[in-house]
């Protein structure tokens, strides 16, 4: 690994407040897109001529259509709860990543243009005009922030900065200032079905290789099945899980699963995706875009069930905008999403996630488990922030924290979660999420993973923990690239159905 070109934080025994350091971030800046990638989603080629009116038009339609955003924008007395809450402040020391201060930005913009103290007494309110400078620092600013939502966990006001964050990628993107790795993903999901823009063709000779890969080890046939029609099953699953180390784990984990149970499932190379970044920039027309995919190939393959694969912020758009957005669960009424609601089983969740999934049948007994195949590891669990404070799982309170926690436990014997303060609704992002999986951001992310680094090196020196596992797809790219940095081996990473593939003990299935 290169030397970095920048300080790496220090682990500490107790996690502390840093020292002030304005502009410390001010340098960072992510590639921006090419004409291409604005255009291929729809945007603006390049920052349009009369950017500044364009701006705050848009920041008016989003406050007519978004009532959270105005409330947001008015409801911030600068209390300070939040400062020191947030990962890339607790890591940079950058008072702009102070949340507080990362809303300040557009905030101050807010009043100038929308209330009537900015629009005449600008000084005296805090309000600023839109200049090029301000444009600038709403790019730099707005990608620091993984709209992990922490801070909002904290503020007295409930605050959600992330849809701040949303808002102002929004505004950028529609004068033409988009960021490469965002909008290059999304016109390739939206152009293929898949963030990787992995062909056909390609998918299948993966998958192919994966069953040989299985049988090989295992001695038992399991399929991974694409485009099956009748098939009970539709898994959407991130497009990482099929070629990247350690995704792939979870899936031959997922397969083996539906294996031994002997539920029919299915991929689909037309929605071979489950990540939507049309959450990242805001932007739900995009994300219905790409979600419509989904319920395209649900209705094309006739399947009754619709289940999600590791992967945070797909969950989250999975669970909470799917239904609305097109019709996944109730919600939608036009006849495409009727005609997919009458084809689901009514007995299940829709969506469902793998880890209900499987939780399920661990607890019925379907799955035959050897736990001691596990006592290599001694495994501590990540909550990912959009699955932790952004959905729920199962039909409990809290499932989202208990769930794949339990399937740990049933999988495997040696398991110790990281301190309660830094776990479940108040978990630490990994740093990466949000759109900042970028190596351009490299500096970002590492020094945003500082807290949760710290909280795993408690466990790592307590209890000797050597194996992370985590149900998110970024978050397990993430950690792979930054915990090096911190003298953490990358092996350490893994899924949750990395854990269950391991355990379980399979027969061969008809």
């Amino acid at each position: 690994m290169a030397a970095p070109t920048f300080e790496i934080p220090k682990l500490k025994d107790v996690s502390v407040v840093p020292a002030v350091q304005p502009d410390a971030m001010a340098h960072i800046k992510s590639f921006q897109a090419s004409a291409p990638i604005q255009e291929a989603v729809g945007f603006p080629g390049q920052l349009v001529d009369n950017w500044e009116q364009k701006a705050i038009e848009k920041m008016g339609d989003l406050l007519g259509k978004y009532r959270s955003f105005k409330v947001y924008l008015d409801a911030c007395v600068h209390c300070g709860a939040c400062t020191d809450k947030c990962h890339y402040f607790l890591g940079t020391g950058d008072p702009k990543n102070m949340p507080v201060a990362r809303q300040e930005l557009i905030r101050s913009v807010y009043r100038r243009h929308f209330t009537f103290a900015g629009k005449y007494f600008p000084k005296l309110v805090g309000a600023k005009d839109l200049t090029k400078d301000v444009l600038d620092q709403w790019y730099n600013y707005y990608y620091q922030c993984s709209e992990c939502r922490r801070c909002s966990v904290f503020c007295p006001y409930g605050i959600d900065t992330a849809e701040i964050t949303m808002a102002g990628r929004e505004i950028l993107d529609s004068i033409g200032v988009g960021q490469k790795y965002t909008n290059e993903i999304l016109g390739k999901v939206q152009r293929i079905g898949n963030n990787l823009g992995l062909p056909g063709p390609a998918l299948t000779d993966t998958l192919e290789g994966l069953e040989e890969d299985i049988e090989a080890d295992t001695g038992v046939a399991v399929r991974l099945p694409l485009d099956q029609k009748g098939a009970e099953v539709l898994l959407i699953t991130p497009s990482a899980d099929f070629f990247s180390e350690p995704h792939v784990e979870s899936l031959i984990g997922y397969a083996k699963v539906f294996h031994q149970a002997g539920i029919s499932w299915t991929l689909s190379s037309h929605a071979a995706e489950a990540g939507n970044f049309g959450l990242f920039i805001g932007n739900y027309e995009t994300m219905r875009n790409i979600a419509l995919r989904i319920r395209d190939a649900a209705l094309e393959l006739g399947v009754k069930r619709i289940i999600v694969g590791e992967c945070g912020h797909a969950w989250r758009v999975a669970y909470s905008f799917w239904n609305t957005l097109v019709g996944i669960g109730a919600g939608a009424n036009d006849p495409f999403a009727i005609q997919l609601q009458q084809q689901l089983d009514p007995r299940y969740p829709a969506p469902q996630h793998i880890c209900e999934f499987t939780y399920d049948l661990l607890q019925r007994g379907v799955l035959t488990i050897d736990k001691s195949a596990n006592d290599h590891r001694i495994v501590t669990f990540h909550d990912s922030c959009n699955v932790s404070r952004g959905s729920r799982m199962g039909d409990m309170p809290g499932g989202q924290f208990v769930i794949p926690r339990e399937i740990i436990k049933m999988v495997a014997n040696n398991f110790h979660d990281m301190a309660a303060e830094t776990i479940n609704e108040s978990t630490f992002c990994c740093g990466g999420g949000g759109g900042i999986l970028t190596d351009d951001l490299i500096e970002v992310r590492v020094k945003g993973a500082l807290p949760r680094m710290e909280a795993l090196n408690h466990v790592v020196k307590d209890h000797k923990v050597n194996f992370m596992a985590m149900i998110c797809a970024i978050c397990k790219a993430q950690f792979n690239k930054v915990m090096p940095f911190y003298g953490f081996d990358m092996s350490m990473v893994g899924g949750v159905h990395q854990l269950v593939s391991t355990a379980i003990q399979l027969s061969p299935k008809e």
